[in-house]
């Protein structure tokens, strides 16, 4: 990239949202002349449901009798009149043609006009303006077909190669804080986007710029990661409680406009654009269309709901075709872990699934850089005191009760094999994995040093198996768990990296029902006391005791990670 498009870049200013503030660039900006156009696009005044915007373009190319421009919006806002252009609206492009009387632009002349419109949500500025389709704002432009670089060039294979990873300093002084937390608080996690609010801060806390502002402090002259949680889909969860969200299974409307365009237009500006930012997208909401709807035995009506109107499909392929523009941002869409889709019936559907949101809402396959598994979750990494080939007496391990007939018995091997998968079915041949590792170690004097007895296939599993849950149905606030591999880049073949994406120390839900603002329900797997539903084959839960609000800090299942730890700390 030249010198020249990075100082512009830095001098544009991107603040979408309320405020109005405008994109704007002048002509004595350093480095002007190597940009074709320039557009000033100001939000004057702006009320609840409407606002008036003044925007000037200047022509830095040989000299025009007429001119069109061209833009499109993030939200649903709309034209209702205009002056000193001709302005039509179809859908969300715009175009605004010259008058009779202004329609000369000198080279270095400038143009101006304004427009009344309305707008609900939230009321983002303009990405891209394109000038008789060339794009302005950004150095030898292109066509309207070729978006502008933002700053990052061309997309790397894996992001994180090279790279360091952003520490949140909010989770870190929570860690440091505790007794031997010190030894992992400077450990890169996830910055979960759980809630509207979110993007700004809740109560007091780190917004999205604050983190990515943070972000560039902690980059210095190397490549970084940051790793953001979009997590906010109508329905959210719809076979969970503990982590329902704030919106209704039919508004995704407000997930566009106020959540979703808002982040995008965050994403956008080019003060991060050296930055490389990770999205994992909507963990536990597409496989669930698959697993937990009828007519299975583990259907809810809730899932029912969403995989009927489509809400999960539109909302994600929206979030990845919003977020996926920009070349420094890199999608990894969730795809449960091998003790929920590994089996036959759910493996493919859930791939097929997903290329269906991947290819809704204007998204494409090249939206998604790859998949996450184990988000959230405590599969083991890798079981290495017995494999998928094994048989004890004749039978199959496939058929002892741990195992159930899965296809898979580790993180791994099903990551790699969902991988290959996804490929099979269309995805990008270099698509990547990522695997959470955060609370999947299960180390202490619980974990096996060696194979089971092979006195009959369950006695066998059991004994050498690293993952002690009671079953591997079981998802919250587990007992016994401990912290896994530290994040890592390339750690494996088809891995992108290792990572804590769900941070140590964060509650998956509480152990009783607990009143709150923040849309989260009591679900019974968090129980201590629970035995069991279709979904965990009537098990008892597995779950710690005295547990508070999902995402919450559970100081006593930090220390049990820590304890537990492997590799020990």
């Amino acid at each position: 990239m030249s010198r020249t498009r990075t100082a512009l870049l830095a001098a544009l200013a991107l603040v979408a949202g309320a405020s109005g503030t405008a994109l704007a660039v002048t002509p004595g900006d350093a480095g002007i002349a190597a940009v074709p156009c320039t557009v000033d696009y100001k939000v004057q005044n702006q009320w609840d449901t409407g606002f008036t915007a003044a925007v000037t373009i200047t022509n830095n190319s040989a000299a025009k009798s007429s001119w069109s421009l061209k833009w499109s919006y993030a939200g649903n806002q709309k034209v209702t009149s205009g002056w000193n252009a001709k302005i039509s609206q179809s859908g969300t492009a715009v175009t605004a043609a010259n008058e009779s009387y202004n329609g000369t632009l000198a080279t270095g002349g400038s143009a101006s006009f304004g427009f009344q419109g309305t707008y609900s949500g939230t009321n983002a500025i303009p990405a891209t303006f394109t000038l008789d389709g060339v794009t302005c704002n950004v150095d030898g432009g292109t066509g309207p077909t070729d978006p502008p670089d933002p700053g990052g060039g061309t997309k790397v294979d894996n992001p994180y190669t090279g790279a360091k990873v952003y520490v949140n300093p909010e989770w870190s002084a929570k860690a440091a804080a505790e007794p031997g937390g010190s030894r992992i608080s400077n450990q890169p996690t996830g910055v979960w986007l759980d809630r509207i609010a979110a993007i700004n801060g809740v109560n007091g806390g780190m917004g999205l710029r604050a983190h990515l502002d943070k972000a560039l402090e902690q980059k210095g002259s190397g490549e970084l990661v940051v790793q953001l949680v979009i997590y906010n889909l109508p329905g959210r969860d719809c076979a969970a409680l503990a982590s329902n969200g704030e919106l209704g299974p039919t508004e995704i409307d407000k997930y566009k406009t106020q959540y979703i365009d808002p982040i995008a237009a965050i994403l956008a500006d080019p003060k991060y654009a050296s930055l490389r930012i990770v999205n994992t997208i909507e963990i536990d909401s597409l496989p669930n269309l698959v697993t937990n709807v009828s007519p299975r035995a583990t259907a809810t009506a809730n899932c029912d709901t969403m995989k009927a109107n489509g809400n999960y499909i539109k909302g994600v392929g929206y979030a990845l075709n919003k977020l996926g523009d920009a070349p420094n941002v890199y999608n990894y869409v969730d795809a449960g872990h091998h003790g929920w889709i590994g089996w036959d019936d759910n493996f493919s559907a859930t791939v097929q699934t997903i290329k269906q949101a991947a290819t809704a809402e204007g998204a494409t396959v090249n939206d998604v850089q790859g998949f996450i598994t184990n988000t959230a979750n405590y599969s083991a990494l890798k079981e290495q005191y017995f494999t998928i080939n094994d048989s004890v007496g004749g039978k199959s391990v496939r058929e002892s009760k741990w195992v159930d007939w899965n296809r898979y018995t580790d993180e791994l091997s099903f990551a790699q094999a969902f991988r290959q998968e996804a490929v099979n079915q269309g995805f990008a041949s270099g698509v990547g994995m990522l695997i959470d590792t955060s609370r999947n170690g299960w180390g202490g004097t619980a974990r096996p040093t060696g194979p089971g007895a092979t006195t009959d296939v369950d006695t066998y599993v059991n004994g050498g198996r690293i993952d002690r849950r009671i079953h591997v149905g079981n998802w919250c606030n587990q007992s016994g768990a401990g912290l896994g591999e530290r994040p890592k880049a390339s750690p494996a073949a088809g891995i992108d990296a290792y990572v804590w994406i769900k941070p140590p120390g964060e509650s998956d839900g509480s152990s009783s029902a607990i009143a709150n603002d923040e849309g989260k329900g009591f679900d019974r797997m968090c129980d201590p006391t629970y035995t069991g539903n279709p979904r965990n084959n009537n098990n008892m839960s597995g779950a710690l005791p005295n547990a508070p609000l999902s995402g919450h800090w559970f100081s006593a299942q930090f220390q049990e990670l820590m304890k537990n730890a492997y590799p020990a700390l």
